[in-house]
């Protein structure tokens, strides 16, 4: 168990712990000279119950809540300690209002200085704290009068502590190893040693570890958990590794860096929470407050984006997104708290509700409709309800370092689909996915019915047309999969439904009917579409564009720009191509250009042609037909 102390400045927590243990908490010179805690102090000792307790002191100056805060996110119990002789005072209040946002339930109050008050005293201010207590969570709490001079009630506090010893609650072991650095300091002959409160997992002496946000490398050589060396510790222990790693120096590491299992190193600026206003608040929480962000061992600055509304109520909840200036660690669920912007007051705090925000549509409907769907404590009781709003699928290796919780523990729905990409691995709902299918068909209908002078769009054309929110890979695994399945049919580059047919309306029908015959009496040098356009004294554009619908429809081949090629008389030219390879060997530009009698820039330019529809393949100074061409068929 991990005690934490908590309670305003000169209210005798260090010499309570003192008292409880038999150890000095303040072990600095400038905390003993001046008789106040500054820092972080630990200790661990033996209760009676043959464990050890780890205690945390935490100072108590308004000036050193960044520190109490460093050290009171892994705390399983806290103890509240109230100097009979002032009351309740502003930090009791801080530290009160700091350990309910961390979500802590369990608590113990130490009445502290009852020697230097009288009876009547010690009533009034048990029913001082009774009242403060009254209004959240920590409501029935235990009130121990103790004095910390004559002993008088330490046996009783220490019998309390044994007592909640054994109703706490173990920490889950089946998530990676994750550790917020509190302390990181050099001992001689072993190295960096860095402690923490272990939030998750496991280590072990030897295991590879990532610290973050840096990225570096480290591995462990030790381990002291609760004190006590050991070859491995877990989630819940107060935790000392001694880490090596290349280059590594003690300035490398700093309080509120973490050691995380390499999977789970992912830094990030943008936490979307659900935000608690302090109920104490003057005033509203407005939209965009610049704060302080305490997460675990990490004090970031940043700024709260409210996504309903421009304010919020004290006492209220609302969902927000953090903009932070600095990269973090967090996983859903993880509690932060939320200072000014000058760090004196305590204003708000939350819960980690998805650590990887988008930075666009973070208002929209569907997104504040996932992130609903994130306000329980297991990906198992989220993924149904996220699965049937992500119209992108989800990311099972972001939501494996979202949740903390390794792809084979999880138990996925009957319905989810796995869908490769060329992002990787996507989960979808079938319903999501037969969706999307009816979304893509019914766009290509769309299509079809708003063109039907077109064979049919291209891929992005398609996508933009039919699911423009769809992410690229998404719909590029979409799409292959409709064209495997024969739901979709491509000719070409163009896509359409298998029974869709380019129909010319009666304009471009009639003007086809004037240009066909001076294409075929051109025979192996058609006209130009500005021939064409000035001897039917036609629009030239208009001309060209029915010239490009006849190609779409594989009528017309466009061998350079302007200048099409009918089907039929791109075959001829096929054929003579086919005979003098049987004649020759090969076809060399000089005897192709004295076959078809044309000049030899566009002879050139039709065995151009013939190489980029894969009919020849060129050499040098020659060329010699595909076999698998479906031209090489006229052979």
């Amino acid at each position: 168990m991990i005690v934490g102390t908590a309670g305003h400045i000169d209210h005798g927590k260090t010499a309570l712990l003192q008292a409880l243990t038999g150890q000095q908490g303040d072990k600095r010179p400038a905390e003993r000279e001046r008789g106040i805690t500054i820092d972080l102090g630990y200790l661990y000792a033996d209760l009676g119950d043959g464990q050890l307790t780890g205690f945390i002191d935490m100072p108590g100056h308004e000036r050193f809540v960044h520190n109490m805060l460093a050290g009171s996110s892994g705390i399983d119990l806290l103890l509240l300690v109230v100097a009979a002789d002032d009351g309740v005072m502003p930090q009791t209040r801080e530290h009160l209002a700091i350990a309910q946002l961390l979500g802590i339930r369990r608590a113990i109050v130490a009445l502290s200085k009852i020697d230097r008050v009288d009876s009547q005293q010690v009533v009034k201010v048990q029913q001082q704290i009774t009242q403060l207590l009254s209004a959240g969570p920590l409501a029935g709490t235990e009130i121990y009068p103790v004095s910390s001079v004559t002993g008088d009630g330490i046996a009783e506090l220490r019998q309390a502590l044994r007592n909640s010893a054994e109703h706490v609650q173990q920490r889950s072991v089946s998530g990676y190893f994750r550790l917020p650095i509190d302390r990181a300091f050099s001992v001689a002959g072993a190295g960096i040693v860095v402690t923490g409160t272990a939030k998750a997992g496991q280590v072990a002496v030897g295991d590879e570890l990532t610290l973050s946000p840096s990225g570096r490398s480290v591995r462990v050589r030790g381990i002291h958990a609760q004190n006590q060396q050991a070859e491995q510790a877990i989630a819940g222990q107060r935790v000392a590794l001694n880490i090596v790693g290349e280059r590594l120096a003690l300035e490398h590491v700093r309080r509120g860096d973490w050691l995380l299992t390499p999977a789970l190193h992912a830094p990030t600026t943008r936490i979307d929470i659900q935000l608690e206003i302090l109920p104490g608040e003057s005033r509203d929480f407005s939209h965009w407050t610049p704060v302080h962000v305490h997460l675990a061992a990490q004090d970031v600055t940043g700024r709260v984006a409210l996504l309903e509304g421009t304010q919020v109520e004290p006492g209220k909840t609302a969902l927000a997104q953090i903009l932070l200036n600095a990269p973090v660690h967090a996983v859903h669920n993880d509690r932060l708290v939320l200072r000014d912007q000058s760090a004196q007051r305590t204003v708000a705090g939350g819960r980690v509700l998805d650590p990887f925000a988008p930075a666009r549509n973070r208002r929209s409907e569907q997104r504040l409709a996932q992130l609903n769907s994130l306000l329980v404590d297991e990906l198992g009781d989220a993924l149904p309800a996220l699965l049937q709003r992500a119209f992108n699928g989800l990311d099972p290796t972001l939501l494996e370092r979202q949740f903390n919780q390794p792809r084979a523990l999880w138990a996925l729905p009957e319905d989810v689909l796995q869908v490769s990409t060329r992002l990787g691995p996507r989960l979808f709902s079938s319903s999501v996915w037969l969706q999307l299918t009816a979304q893509l068909l019914e766009g290509l209908q769309r299509f079809h019915d708003e063109c039907p002078d077109e064979l049919g769009p291209d891929r992005d054309r398609l996508r933009r047309y039919a699911l423009p929110a769809l992410e690229r890979p998404v719909f590029i695994s979409l799409l292959e999969q409709q064209l495997a399945s024969g739901a979709v049919a491509s000719s070409g580059p163009w896509l359409h439904l298998p029974e869709h047919q380019v129909q010319l309306g009666e304009t471009d029908e009639a003007l086809r009917e004037q240009i066909w015959p001076l294409l075929i009496a051109g025979h192996f040098d058609p006209p130009w579409v500005r021939d064409l356009a000035s001897s039917l004294q036609k629009d030239e554009a208009e001309v060209r564009l029915l010239l490009r619908k006849l190609a779409r429809l594989g009528l017309l081949h466009q061998v350079v720009k302007d200048l099409f090629y009918p089907e039929q008389t791109l075959r001829q030219l096929a054929a003579i191509a086919v005979t003098i390879e049987q004649q020759n060997g090969s076809i060399k530009p000089a005897i192709w250009r004295d076959n078809i009698n044309i000049g030899r820039k566009r002879s050139i330019q039709l065995l151009e042609y013939f190489d980029r529809i894969g009919f020849t393949r060129r050499l040098v100074g020659e060329r010699r037909i595909r076999t698998d061409s479906a031209l090489a068929e006229i052979k």
